[in-house]
């Protein structure tokens, strides 16, 4: 597929705000059956780019006039489902076992993830990401960013962030190196948010498979990556601190197309406001 995205955030303040520093985690890179064809990001400040421990492409952005505003887009086009090739790892697997806030889990995680015995094959991986979708529905507004895997596996609802925290937890408790994964989604449903998040697992004589809870999937070509880490945290497409700026707004939107020759055949728009 070839997609078009693009993703746009937007911060208002009622006072003028004296420092702001972001980091930008919005770069998707070449591998795991994607390949960036051009990407952009614009913003009112100045962009420093580098790459983090995980290999993600990290921008800072640092906004240090007074303004009531800053301005975020990122868009560009990627082609999907192509032939896979891992992007080259530079980290220890063992990496991918360690317990964050976030995935770590509790013992009713630990006894359903048992239940489940040896996982080897993607089928098994499958069959575990059915069971979570069983034991928590997608419900949104019930669960936020700061929502462990265990509060979400208790309230029994939760959306693709959770299920990729439990997810990972339930791999993690059997010694299989998972990592969470942020990025964008094409999807001819309406209900699944096109910023999403899955999970990469380890299977030894495999490599690195990446399932989707929400969707019930292996991620396919209408998955596009943008960074992974050990979680949410790590992987979280914008976060960062301000001085001053009083009461925050920010609205973000993301629109996923699929280009066809001269024309988009689809165009879903998904738009979020929120008060700090």
């Amino acid at each position: 597929m070839h997609l078009s995205i693009t993703h746009t955030t937007r911060y208002d303040y009622d006072q003028p705000l004296l420092y702001s520093i972001q980091q930008l985690k919005l770069t998707p890179q070449d591998g795991f059956g994607q390949k960036v064809k051009h990407w952009s990001i614009s913003v009112n400040g100045q962009l420093h780019q580098y790459q983090d421990t995980y290999g993600n492409i990290v921008n800072t952005l640092v906004v240090d006039s007074h303004t009531s505003e800053i301005n975020i887009v990122a868009k560009g086009e990627v082609e999907t489902g192509l032939a896979y090739s891992e992007a080259q790892e530079h980290l220890p697997l063992t990496l991918y076992l360690r317990e964050t806030h976030l995935s770590q889990a509790d013992e009713q995680i630990k006894a359903f993830a048992h239940g489940f015995g040896e996982i080897h094959t993607i089928e098994d991986l499958e069959e575990l990401s059915k069971a979570i979708l069983s034991r928590v529905p997608y419900s949104k507004g019930v669960t936020g960013v700061y929502t462990t895997a265990s509060q979400a596996f208790e309230s029994g609802n939760g959306v693709c962030q959770d299920h990729a925290h439990i997810f990972i937890a339930c791999c993690r408790t059997l010694e299989i190196p998972a990592r969470y994964v942020s990025g964008y989604l094409f999807t001819e449903r309406g209900d699944l948010l096109e910023s999403h998040a899955w999970v990469d697992a380890w299977l030894e004589g495999v490599g690195w498979k990446s399932i989707d809870v929400s969707n019930q999937c292996v991620a396919n070509g209408e998955h596009v990556r943008l960074a992974v880490g050990l979680d949410y945290h790590d992987a979280c497409p914008v976060s960062g601190i301000r001085v001053g700026g009083g009461i925050e707004s920010m609205s973000a939107g993301v629109s996923v197309a699929q280009l066809q020759a001269t024309h988009i055949s689809k165009v879903k728009k998904q738009t979020e406001q929120t008060q700090q």
